[in-house]
């Protein structure tokens, strides 16, 4: 007996268009009224004659109990006095609040909690076969990820929030007879980011004038951006809309890929799903998923190393798991690279091998692996042999999007040069973009959240590192800080200084979160530059300053699970290496570090944390007293350099 199963991935915002209708269509009223839905438009009849607004998709209070027993109220309500009205053929119409602006929404736990509501559900969406339910998130929280709906009126700049429905079949044979077929539809929905813990909503959330005014607040943040949802090439071509993505895989597999695509999707990209709603998943990783096998053996694998820290099971089991298809990824890249061949796919594969390691498992594991510089070596052939940076520096102007391969590139090569004390493979397209009046931007803000010039900079100061290493004098080592320290106080004109980045209605600004944290790496590449200085000590005025400045800033940019501080590892690493006992910065620090949870010891955050806190150990057993005869007790403390203790300890880490 034998069983196969297809996974199937669609945008449901282009599965009904035309006149087909949702199956979710104000049921309320037509429950009550034992009536079916004449499918009218723009309003069916019943909702006309009611006065209700005809939506298509399900409303934003259907996965809410309370809220869907108050609108049984309202709408229990409206047809009685439709009734009385009719009856005493007044001629004075009942006034009526309609209820509220029906945003869609996808069910939670609480909608699959009462028998009754599944099989409403199930009369909704599909039918319900079991496995992993996309639309619970990890927590029950109202603001999670893949829950807040925004209204379906959003549209900016050709650009709104859209819904993936993944549909997995499954079918038995017998003796190569088909037997059983089960359909399972799940939406896996994109969301509105979530206001900052403490954020107190308006009240009356449910009257139309706060959902206009939520509109107007959201229509105003949005035009602020001008984003610019084409800015990536993501080198999947053209995506139709009413495309159905199909993957083949086995029972155990399919739980991995439902694991991946639920709680390791989400925190990919998080700066990028801010800048640009959506391209995380429906441009970049569920393609990616269904065109390139190798890929897909990469995600599988970072999703048992996810569940093997997040889930209660034998080890054993997820690292076989874990094992088997990161075996199956370097032994199909390594063919590949044999036959030279599918370069575009392979990079891809590879440069996902490098950064999601730094988003799941532990340091100390015990898994074999190859160290993630090796993996880069091959992703820089690429690279150059798809000629992807004359791409994005010819002098004429790029032309078209920007590679996406080539920004992560980029982040991976000027940060990974830091932990090597190296200077960057391709620091020379960095300069030059960097003093290009024209085409000077790489897409690193839109990727990551850190400004392409800040970025160039910390190029320039890697470079200035790999130098000192091989004898620069200290005279010519000073000029060159000097001038690196001048060039970073350029970035920083017309910066206004840090600020909340949500609106009064808990609405994420995308461009103020990104100068917030372009501030915190600047601050960083600053104390990173200070720190090649002859003599170089925390203790000293200027360092000192400059870790109180960066606790202040940290402050602006959201902290938690939901937050953003996973995307600030190199920051912390560098702050943290230099921070003195005592600091503020050593306290908020560890609060950060108690707000993410089992989180913070996972991935390049949990790494980035062990590295920290040996240095701090270390510097403390270091610690000089002043030589006698000072003016004060001052106490001395000595750099221990976070990469000699990297070295010594053995840990290969990339903290970005």
């Amino acid at each position: 007996m034998t069983v196969a199963q297809s996974t199937k991935v669609k945008p449901a915002s282009k599965a009904n268009n035309g006149n087909t209708k949702s199956k979710s269509k104000t049921q309320m009223h037509r429950r009550l009224r034992r009536k079916k839905c004449d499918e009218g438009t723009p309003t069916c009849t019943a909702c006309k004659h009611l006065g209700l607004l005809c939506e298509y998709k399900r409303p934003i209070w259907w996965s809410n109990n309370d809220a869907r027993r108050q609108q049984k109220d309202d709408i229990k309500g409206i047809i009685k006095r439709k009734k009385l009205a009719e009856k005493t053929s007044s001629s004075v119409h009942t006034s009526v609040s309609p209820p509220p602006g029906l945003s869609h929404s996808v069910p939670t736990s609480a909608t699959f909690s009462d028998p009754m509501d599944r099989t409403r559900s199930a009369s909704i969406d599909s039918h319900y076969s079991g496995g992993f339910n996309f639309n619970s998130p990890p927590n029950g929280s109202e603001f999670t990820a893949y829950n807040a709906q925004l209204h379906p009126d959003y549209v900016f700049n050709g650009y709104s929030p859209y819904e993936v429905d993944v549909k997995t079949e499954r079918q038995m044979f017998v003796n190569d007879v088909p037997t059983l077929r089960e359909s399972h539809v799940a939406t896996f929905s994109t969301y509105q980011t979530p206001p900052p813990p403490g954020t107190i909503l308006p009240s009356g959330q449910f009257e139309n004038g706060w959902t206009e005014h939520i509109r107007q607040e959201r229509r105003e943040s949005m035009a602020e951006e001008a984003l610019n949802v084409n800015f990536f090439d993501f080198a999947h071509g053209s995506q139709n809309g009413s495309k159905q993505f199909r993957i083949e895989l086995e029972e155990s597999d399919q739980l991995l890929l439902d694991h991946f695509i639920q709680y390791v999707l989400p925190i990919i990209f998080p700066i990028l799903e801010s800048n640009q709603h959506g391209s995380v998943g429906s441009d970049l990783i569920l393609p990616a998923l269904q065109s390139n096998g190798v890929f897909l053996n990469c995600c599988l694998s970072i999703a048992a190393q996810h569940l093997k820290t997040h889930a209660n099971l034998p080890a054993e089991d997820i690292d076989e798991d874990i094992m088997k298809h990161r075996y199956a990824t370097i032994f199909s890249l390594c063919e590949s690279l044999k036959r030279d061949e599918n370069h575009q796919q392979i990079l891809e594969a590879t440069l996902g091998l490098i950064f999601f390691q730094c988003i799941v498992g532990r340091f100390d594991d015990g898994l074999l692996d190859i160290a993630w510089h090796q993996h880069f070596q091959a992703a820089i052939s690429l690279v150059q042999k798809l000629d992807l940076p004359r791409l994005v520096s010819d002098p004429a102007g790029q032309v078209g999007p920007t590679p996406f391969n080539m920004t992560l590139t980029a982040w991976i090569d000027i940060l990974g040069a830091t932990m090597q004390g190296t200077s960057p493979t391709f620091a020379h397209t960095y300069r030059e973009k960097h003093l290009s009046p024209v085409n000077s931007q790489l897409g690193l803000r839109e990727l990551m959240g850190c400004e392409d010039r800040v970025m160039y900079l910390i190029s320039e100061i890697a470079c200035l590192d790999s130098l000192k290493k091989d004898g620069m004098d200290d005279y010519t080592l000073c000029q060159h800080v000097s001038a690196l320290g001048e060039q970073l106080t350029l970035t920083e004109v017309g910066d206004t200084g840090p600020k909340m980045p949500f609106n009064a209605s808990g609405i994420l600004s995308p461009k103020q979160l990104c100068k917030n944290i372009t501030s915190a790496f600047r601050i960083a590449a600053r104390i990173y530059l200070c720190s090649l200085i002859p003599g170089f000590s925390p203790s000293q005025p200027s360092p000192r300053a400059l870790i109180e400045k960066l606790t202040t800033t940290l402050q602006f940019i959201p902290s938690g699970p939901q937050g953003y501080d996973r995307s600030l590892v190199w920051v912390y690493l560098i702050a943290g290496s230099v921070s003195l006992p005592g600091s503020n910065f050593r306290s908020f620090f560890e609060e950060r570090v108690a707000l993410l949870g089992h989180d913070a010891m996972c991935g390049a955050f949990g790494r980035m944390v062990t590295v920290v806190r040996e240095v701090w150990r270390r510097t403390e057993c270091l610690t000089q007293v002043a030589t006698p005869g000072s003016c004060s007790s001052e106490i001395m403390q000595p750099y221990v350099n976070w990469r000699d203790i990297m070295q010594e300890k053995g840990w290969d880490f990339l903290l970005i």
